[in-house]
Formats: C-alpha cells, structure tokens, sequence
C-alpha cells in the first residue's frame, strides 16, 4: 500500500482540494498582445491595421480571413466583427531609434528585452509595450499615446493635420470596459451608415425621375404667353417663308415632267412643210429607200456596197 521504508506522507499528497486557477503572466500578455497578430498569431510585421475594437492584425491575415469562404473558416472571438477590409485602418507607427531587433542577436545568445518597443509615441517618446495607453485615429490611421492626447488638446492630429472627433479616437489593447464602450459606438455607426444607404436610394431614384417628367411635360418657359397680335404675324411670317419654297418645288416637279411631254410633241421630217432638197439629206426620206432588188443579199451584204 505504500509508505514502506519511514516514508511520512503530507495531508496535500493524500487529500485532494481544489485546483488552483493558473494565473496569465502579465508581461506574456502584453507581448502577445502587442507583438503579434491577433488572428494569425504571427509576428506583427507593416503593414500593420487595426480594428474598431483596437486590437492589431496583420493586413494579409486580414485579407486571407475575408476572402477564406470555406466551411472549416473559425470565426473566433477576435475577428467576428470585420466583414470588410473598410471595417479596419491601416495605421502610421513611428519606429522607435533604440530597438535593435534580432541585428545583433546572430549567435540566438543574446538576452531580448520584451520591455523594449518597436514603436513609440511621435509627440511624446514613450514606447508602445504595453505600459502606457496608446490610441489611433480612425481619420487618418496615426498613433499616440494617451497622454500626448490629453497634456495637447486638439481637434486636428498632431502629425498629418486632419480634423477629428471624439468618436474618432479608438483605444488600443483597451480594458473590457473600453470593449464594450468601442462596441456599441461601433454598432452605431454602422447602423447610422445603413439609414444613410437607405436615404440615398430614393433620392437618386427621384433625381432619375425628374430630367425624363420635364421633357415630357414643358415648362412654364417653354409655353408661349404673347399677345394674339403676335401670334397672328408670326403665323403670316411662316407662310411668306414657306411660299417660295413651294413654287421652287412646282417649277422642278414641272421641270421633270416636262420632258416626257417635249419627247410625245416631237413628229417626223417627211410630214413637215420643208422642201424636198432638205428632205433627202434624211435617212427617212423615199430617195433613200431601196427596193430589194438593189439591196445586197443578207449573205454577202456588207456596209461598203452602197
């Protein structure tokens, strides 16, 4: 049964309590947190986008993500929420002068300091580990500490000089409690894009509507209003003026069908009242007939006989 040999047990290796709940190292946390890509677990590497949750991703994962229409795809928790790359911003980080990276760690024997940051804050200098409150803007996509924010009060960026909101500013890596306020201004907003979507379409359609009802239906400018006076000598105008137009068209109709009517008054010479010396120059006058008997036979007639 045991305990041979002197062995004393401890009440702990005999009674069973309860589990301890394993506790998340802190600083693992927020290396995971900061350093590498929410969705694929990879390292962070530019270009580098952020959710309106705050949480970072790489931009190919994102893409690999959207497009990935397979029915093995896991929606997790930390992409759920992005059904288009226009639900992300790509963000302007500012690289920090003093991380070396892995340039000097060529043997693998060198110590990595996890409290050094990639990047920094562009106004005030503090690094983005973890340890201090960073935020970016969905405006632009610039990225500042809290405290830049607070201590220079502003409504236009401190780098690229775009205007923004308050609505504009999005936690990076918030608490739960950041979460849910980043949740419900997201869902607004997409619900305020949607009623717009809604608006425009009926509008557009009574703009496409309206140019086809105006060319069917004159305006006031278009009917004429003058006195009957005028309207009687401009009817006069237009009859002087289609007046001679339709005697040019008589006189060519009358042209052209005048020659058939020169053609039928045409007669011979030999009924005319000329004399016979002038009649003989004509193949149709009697002297220039001939009998058979002098014409040649059809055999040997040629055109030289005569």
């Amino acid at each position: 049964m045991g305990c041979d040999g002197g062995t004393i047990p401890k009440r702990h290796e005999l009674v069973k309590g309860p589990k301890k709940v394993e506790k998340v190292d802190k600083d693992a946390e927020l290396v995971a947190q900061w350093n590498y890509c929410t969705l694929s677990q990879e390292i962070l590497r530019r270009p580098i986008v952020a959710c309106e949750l705050g949480r970072l991703y790489n931009k190919d994962a994102v893409i690999e993500f959207l497009l990935d229409k397979s029915a093995e795809k896991a929606l997790g928790k930390a992409a759920s929420h992005i059904k288009s790359i226009k639900n992300v911003t790509e963000l302007k980080l500012s690289d920090n002068p003093a991380w070396e990276g892995d340039k000097g760690n060529t043997k693998g024997d060198k110590h990595d300091d996890l409290q050094r940051a990639r990047f920094i804050c562009p106004v005030v200098g503090l690094e983005m580990n973890g340890r201090h409150r960073f935020c970016f803007l969905r405006c632009c996509g610039c990225v500042f500490s809290e405290r830049a924010l607070k201590e220079i009060k502003a409504e236009v960026c401190h780098t690229c000089g775009a205007a923004f909101q308050e609505d504009d500013v999005i936690v990076l890596n918030g608490t739960k409690e950041d979460v849910d306020v980043l949740k419900t201004r997201m869902e607004e907003r997409r619900l305020r894009a949607k009623l717009e979507k809604k608006t425009k379409k009926p509008k557009a359609a009574e703009s496409i509507s309206k140019p086809d009802v105006s060319e069917e239906v004159p305006g006031p400018s278009k009917v004429k209003t003058g006195k009957p006076e005028e309207a009687s000598l401009d009817s006069r105008e237009k009859k002087t003026n289609l007046a001679p137009r339709n005697t040019a068209t008589n006189e060519s109709s009358s042209g052209k069908a005048g020659k058939p009517m020169c053609g039928a008054t045409k007669r011979s010479i030999a009924d005319s009242e000329e004399s016979e010396a002038y009649k003989s120059l004509f193949t149709t006058h009697s002297s220039a007939k001939r009998s058979k008997e002098e014409s040649a036979h059809w055999v040997t007639h040629t055109s030289y006989c005569f």
